[in-house]
């Protein structure tokens, strides 16, 4: 499959990645990609950039060396009711949205807020998130550490016209969730999207440049259980565009 975009990525401005917005573009052009989506941490993440950040995007060209570049956030779930780390009206100049769980799993941190909860409370944050305006994709529901009901997850992200992101960075080695299970995660939760017809991204999560587009651990799962690629929206423009609340007003 020709993967012509990603959507999940971060420059320095997150706090620990390590390169600039046009290093970042350069890099997308470099690898073939026609779109790259630049998705700073929310708030809550210690070191990333302040709320006025992401409400000043028009100063930033979408079309960089071939690339059409959009500029996001990635919002950390906070509670069990799917709150949010920064309000919508921080959020009007975003064109991609995505919400996802970094969890606190009591290694003296107070960052990030989330605490873990019970499979229900997991399940039902992830489904609060999906209906705020702000939210096109849910990041990462892959980590073991944070318990979910796939098949809730799933009928939620196809009723809200959301997508689930099989995220290229859990499955490295030294990643904390890819050392919990989250294979096995994307696996079963492919085999509930493809049941029920619901949409996912490739995305890799990449926060240095020579991290974008690399999907192959990913692809190899998609291949491993064959699944459509019509469900794919990465090989799609417009496809992608039509789950992002920005190009659909």
């Amino acid at each position: 499959m020709e993967y012509l975009l990603d959507s999940h990525s971060h420059t320095f401005m997150s706090g620990h990645a390590y390169n600039t917005v046009q290093e970042m573009a350069l890099a997308a052009k470099e690898l073939g990609l026609k779109a790259l989506a630049i998705t700073e941490h929310g708030p809550t993440i210690p070191g990333t950039c302040a709320p006025i950040y992401f409400t000043n995007f028009h100063v930033i060209d979408r079309f960089m060396y071939g690339i059409e570049l959009l500029m996001g956030i990635e919002l950390n779930i906070i509670d069990y009711q799917g709150g949010l780390d920064l309000p919508s009206g921080n959020l009007r100049k975003i064109d991609v949205g995505i919400a996802s769980i970094h969890p606190n799993v009591g290694n003296g941190e107070k960052y990030p807020a989330y605490v873990p909860g019970s499979c229900k409370e997991n399940t039902a944050a992830y489904l609060g998130a999906m209906e705020s305006p702000d939210v096109d994709i849910i990041g990462h529901p892959d980590d073991s550490r944070v318990p979910v009901d796939y098949e809730a997850l799933v009928k939620g992200a196809r009723d809200c016209h959301v997508l689930l992101e099989l995220n290229a960075s859990s499955l490295e080695p030294m990643n904390v969730r890819g050392k919990g299970g989250a294979a096995e995660n994307m696996k079963t939760m492919l085999k509930l999207c493809e049941r029920y017809g619901v949409h996912v991204i490739v995305n890799s999560d990449a926060h240095c440049a020579c991290a974008i587009r690399r999907f192959d651990k990913v692809e190899s799962i998609l291949q491993e259980i064959q699944f459509p690629e019509e469900l794919v929206v990465n090989r799609d423009l417009a496809l992608y565009k039509s789950f992002l609340h920005r190009f659909c007003q």
